[in-house]
């Protein structure tokens, strides 16, 4: 009886050029969530303020994301067997910098490829008063309300520039509800992407009739509409009250429930835990303060602020995608992160403000504090589509790209093609996409890479890892922070 041949050994996977697998353990946030968050929860338990569920779950999924422990795919190459290992994500909608790039690109690639027609496009951005922002951030249907009451308000703008009414013209928005600001802090603001004009009604196919750049006059007048208009509605509501003299929202002081005195900290920015609770945020002043000029396309109203000054051309594909990934960016930037020599958390803002001031300085459990302000709750929706881009419009399917909505069936039918599906973006795909890598073949062989199996068994994932660090092919992380502090007695 022969002896068997031992299996050949496969040659170690080649990164294609510009690749290199995502490893949050050794990211400044990953080490800081790891390290304070235990802390920080249960402080919370024992002040009697114990973080929601969904809060809970955002924080530990985060520390599972993309850690091979937790499990993989195998992904090998067909033709020289070489393989790499492909950890598992979080899929939160939270603060996860991985998976908000993930849901960036495949939302940016949605909107470019599925929805948005080539037609002039511009971006509408409304920022709201603070105490507006923390009402919207605990109250979803005052979120839809308020929504309602700004599309109706441009969409009504647009009809009548295009002299048009609503029985014989129909426009569109996408709205990506942003919740943080630059400085971490929770800002619930509106960006929209509006149909720059409207399409005819009964036309076949839809005639478009384009509008021009909305003026500052319009602007400011539009401004002003919507503040008076959600003031009423509020007012209706039971939500705004009014004296003699001023307006203001009449709101619970635990609307927020558990999450209350975090959320209202972050959108004042100030410091949420520790000593110093309820003081501003430590900043700096790297660069000369300057004047506030004024804004083109920017129109103010009692703590409103309406911009409209960044338009899309029909052929600037490629200008449009990059606007919607910037509108559905993920809240934290990692690279704009890093430690003081005492061992604060520092954070770099996109933007100086107009004081100069270009970092915020937090303690770590502070830093924390901010995360979970940022987590949004359950069930409520951050992409809404309006008017011809509902999902039940009648001119849907045959405006948009992708062609699905209300009559895609009888139109495909009529042109003698099957009916459109959506297909959501592979790993390879946004990859290639975004960063121009190409990884669905080979660097070694140019043979095709197959995805053989999901590794979900702990003993079984133990036995893979450690195989591979007997090979040398897998490497412990290094610790982004140093010694840890004693900890605080008391946070809250």
């Amino acid at each position: 009886m022969g002896s068997e041949r031992a299996r050949p050994r496969a040659p170690p996977f080649i990164d294609p050029p510009g690749y290199e697998r995502h490893r949050p353990e050794a990211t400044l946030l990953y080490a800081l969530v790891e390290r304070h968050y235990p802390e920080f929860a249960s402080a919370r338990e024992a002040a009697g303020r114990p973080l929601p569920k969904y809060v809970k779950e955002e924080f530990e999924a985060y520390l599972k994301c993309g850690r091979l422990e937790h499990g993989f795919l195998r992904v090998r190459c067909e033709d020289c067997h070489a393989e790499m290992l492909v950890a598992f994500s979080c899929k939160r909608r939270g603060f996860c910098p991985s998976c908000g790039a993930r849901r960036m690109t495949d939302s940016a690639a949605l909107l470019a490829d599925e929805i948005l027609p080539a037609k002039p496009i511009r971006q509408w951005v409304l920022s709201l008063p603070f105490a507006l922002r923390f009402l919207l951030a605990t109250n979803p249907a005052a979120l839809t309300r308020v929504l309602g009451i700004v599309y109706r308000t441009l969409s009504a703008h647009i009809l009548k520039r295009a002299r048009l009414t609503r029985a014989s013209g129909a426009t569109g928005a996408v709205t990506l509800i942003q919740r943080f600001g630059s400085a971490l802090n929770l800002n619930v603001h509106l960006h929209m992407l509006v149909l720059d004009g409207a399409y005819l009604v009964g036309t076949t196919p839809p005639v478009f009739r384009r509008i021009a750049p909305p003026g500052q006059e319009e602007l400011q007048a539009l401004v002003e509409r919507i503040a008076e208009r959600i003031g009423l509605a509020l007012e209706r509501q039971g939500l705004l009250a009014r004296d003699a003299e001023n307006s203001y929202l009449a709101l619970d002081p635990e609307g927020g429930g558990p999450m209350a005195d975090l959320l209202g900290h972050s959108i004042t920015y100030r410091v949420a835990v520790g000593p110093r609770a309820g003081q501003k945020v430590f900043s700096l002043q790297t660069v000369p303060a300057r004047e506030e000029e004024p804004r083109k396309g920017v129109a103010q109203y009692v703590g409103f602020s309406l911009h409209a000054g960044i338009g899309v051309e029909a052929e600037q594909r490629e200008k449009l995608e990059r606007l919607a990934r910037y509108v559905s960016r993920p809240p934290v930037a990692v690279e704009r992160l890093s430690l003081t020599p005492q061992g604060q958390v520092r954070y770099c803002l996109k933007t100086p403000y107009r004081d100069g001031t270009t970092h915020i300085v937090l303690e770590p459990l502070d830093f924390i504090a901010r995360l979970a302000a940022l987590v949004p709750p359950p069930r409520v929706h951050l992409t809404r589509f309006h008017g011809v881009f509902a999902a039940h419009a009648a001119l849907r399917s045959a405006i948009t790209p992708g062609g699905r909505g209300a009559g895609a069936a009888r139109r495909a039918a009529s042109l003698e093609r099957p009916a459109p599906q959506a297909v959501r973006m592979t790993w390879a795909r946004r990859l290639k996409r975004v960063f121009g890598i190409e990884i669905e073949q080979c660097v070694r062989c140019g043979g095709r890479l197959k995805v053989l199996a999901s590794i979900e068994e702990p003993e079984l994932i133990e036995r893979i890892l450690a195989h591979r660090r007997e090979r040398g092919e897998e490497e412990a992380p290094t610790a982004p922070l140093g010694a840890r502090a004693p900890p605080q007695a008391s946070l809250f």
